[in-house]
């Protein structure tokens, strides 16, 4: 089981936001299917809503709906927020919308004990709020230290001293911006998988250095996939990859009959190439002594694996995908 808790808070009182509620939205569109149309995470999507005193999301409420999130058994378990972060003397707040002195939200602290001791496999908490970074860590042994059992990751919006922006050009987080763009595609394997240190990996790519900087906290025994995507190259043409190359240094001879403009005698070997070009197209393969694949055919020169082939030549090669 897949779950996700996906909250998204507009309406404060005295400091309302714009892009909290789109944001979520949109991640509740993009986590709850997969590239293909099928299932992917059960969303549960709460939003802030103006006009219901009896619908805000508040403390209790907030609080309640994270622990039924992580404390029932699940192969993965999302929490993502986007709204208003508090830091204060006591520690840093997701804030609800019965935000006073003293009772800013929902601690970080208690956020990360509930992860902590889930019964979820894998936790993953996207925050989109200011001074989400403090998440983790653990004022008695100093500053920036944390503590997560195996099986959590954080990513958040930026460190826990600064703020998070929205987009000038629309009603959205900054950084979830980038986060959907990284589901929809941007950070999949060539498999087409993405997971969260790719996640992490695109945001801190795009990200200003100088403003905002995401914050990665991971201790995992493996990488689960957060979302398939349409993959780059089908899953049966990567695995012939130990038919073509028998050893992983081998040097896979061309020639001209590989390319059908010329010499188009022999389909077999240009039904071979259109793998090979492939391969070279995702760089896991180039040719020897040529800069294309066709001059190489034309000079009968070989084309051999790169570091990232050899890399897939091995999983395919101990059945690993």
């Amino acid at each position: 089981m897949r779950r996700a808790l996906i909250v998204g808070i507009n309406h404060y009182k005295g400091g309302p936001l714009d892009g909290c509620i789109n944001d979520a939205k949109n991640m509740y569109e993009v986590l709850n299917r997969h590239d293909d149309g099928n299932i992917n995470f059960d969303c549960k999507l709460i939003v802030s809503k103006d006009e219901s005193q009896e619908k805000r999301i508040t403390v209790t409420r907030l609080k309640k709906e994270i622990f039924n999130l992580f404390h029932q058994e699940a192969e993965i378990a999302v929490l993502y927020f986007s709204g208003h972060g508090a830091s204060t003397e006591i520690g840093n707040y997701l804030v609800t919308q019965d935000v006073k002195k003293y009772q800013e939200g929902v601690s970080l602290e208690e956020v990360i004990t509930l992860a902590n001791s889930s019964k979820v496999n894998e936790v993953i908490i996207i925050l989109d709020c200011c001074y989400g970074g403090s998440l983790g860590n653990l004022r008695e042994i100093g500053g920036r230290k944390a503590l997560l059992r195996e099986g959590v990751s954080i990513l958040t919006a930026s460190r826990d001293t600064q703020f998070s922006f929205e987009r000038n050009d629309s009603d959205q987080g900054l950084f979830t911006s980038i986060i959907y763009d990284a589901l929809e595609g941007g950070a999949a394997d060539i498999l087409g998988n993405v997971n969260v240190s790719g996640l992490y990996n695109y945001v801190d790519q795009l990200l200003n250095s100088w403003e905002q900087r995401p914050i990665f906290k991971s201790h995992v025994s493996k990488m689960v996939s957060l979302r398939k995507c349409t993959p780059k190259i089908k899953l049966e043409t990567l695995k012939k990859i130990t038919n073509y190359f028998p050893g992983k240094n081998y040097k896979f001879p061309l020639n001209p009959t590989f390319d059908k403009d010329l010499d188009s005698s022999n389909k077999d070997n240009q039904d071979i190439m259109k793998d090979l070009r492939e391969y070279y197209r995702l760089e896991l393969l180039v040719p020897i002594g040529e800069e294309y694949m066709y001059h190489a055919a034309e000079n009968s020169k070989p084309c051999q694996l790169t570091k990232k082939g050899k890399y897939f030549w091995e999983m395919v090669k101990n059945n690993r995908i």
